[in-house]
């Protein structure tokens, strides 16, 4: 069992710590704030045999801890990763990774210097269902279009309308739909076709952040659309169209609950194949990527969230949004 260091007590970490246990982990400590110490501490009590701090710092000072969970908001993560592996600790980050390339890519390399692990909580690339996306893909013979939707009316955009601005559309706190929903479009379409040749961005700005935004990726032979929209909703949709047939899914790319396949000749296949919980693989996949000492295959996990964090930078960079990490 991995003995597993929580940072965070927000919504993430209250789906996570439960099942945790059944996947490899041993809960032995979590951190939060001073401000929320009543939370913690029954957190704790639950789940950690009581063990609780009140700062991230008494947290990696725990021999106990040999991994770090990172459940904090998103500006944030470059700081409290780069502490956590600088104390030695192995990393699982929430998604995004960082705010932009330049802090994964020095992240990445503190990682490999230490040879530690650090991996990016990114559901979508670890599911069943996405795994059997990329094994049909060759049946539909070559790609031509790919389009996705993930369209989600965000509670907090009602806050944000009203003059409220929390984390998720707060530019000094890396937030945005981009980097949000946006990112499980990328690490998609990433996944299945790698590096684009060239990205475009056009945004709904609003108060110095994309609300909504639309990215056009050039692949070359073929073109990929990406709508990730945090300020209306729509069906979610993503269809890779091909010379003998089509793949479409229904579902959004952080869930990846099924995939069909339509082939010109009039055959057609549903498959659903994802356990209950969508956090399951990505944490056992971790949990015995560690427990193996497997740090090639880690590496080539990050090096691609490392490409989707180049891809996410370019995209903002277009769009005109920027973020204080841009600044340092």
């Amino acid at each position: 069992m991995i003995k597993l260091g929580i940072a965070g007590t927000g919504i993430i970490v209250q789906e996570v710590l439960p099942l945790v246990s059944q996947w490899g982990y041993e809960p032995v400590a979590i951190c939060g704030t001073p401000a929320t110490e009543a939370q913690t501490k029954e957190m704790a009590e639950k789940y950690t045999n009581g063990v609780y701090y009140n700062t991230y710092a008494e947290m990696l000072k725990d021999e106990n801890v040999e991994c770090i969970y990172v459940a904090v908001p998103n500006f944030l993560h470059y700081g409290f990763v780069k502490d956590a592996l600088t104390a030695g600790k192995n990393v699982i980050c929430e998604k995004p990774l960082t705010s932009n390339v330049e802090e994964a890519r020095e992240l990445e390399s503190v990682a490999k210097e230490k040879s530690l692990f650090l991996f990016e909580a990114i559901t979508t690339v670890y599911l069943p269902t996405y795994q059997k996306t990329k094994e049909l893909l060759p049946r539909i013979g070559t790609v031509k279009v790919v389009s996705c939707n993930f369209s989600n009316y965000s509670r907090r955009y009602d806050a944000f309308r009203a003059g409220e601005v929390l984390p998720a559309f707060d530019p000094k706190k890396s937030g945005g739909a981009l980097m949000d929903i946006g990112l499980y479009n990328l690490a998609w379409l990433v996944g299945l076709f790698g590096e684009p040749k060239s990205v475009r961005y056009e945004a709904n700005i609003e108060r110095d952040i994309d609300t909504s935004g639309i990215m056009t990726l050039d692949y070359g032979t073929f073109k990929a659309v990406s709508v990730a929209a945090k300020d209306c909703s729509a069906p979610w949709r993503y269809v890779i169209q091909g010379t003998e047939g089509y793949l479409v899914m229904d579902t959004p790319a952080n869930f990846c609950m099924d995939i069909k396949i339509h082939l010109n000749d009039g055959t057609e296949e549903k498959y659903e194949l994802n356990p209950e919980s969508r956090l399951e693989c990505e944490f056992v996949h971790f949990a015995d990527l560690m427990a193996k000492k497997d740090l090639n295959t880690c590496y080539e996990a990050l090096a691609e969230s490392v490409l989707v964090s180049k891809i996410q930078t370019e995209a903002r960079k277009d769009a005109g949004i920027v973020f204080p990490a841009d600044q340092r």
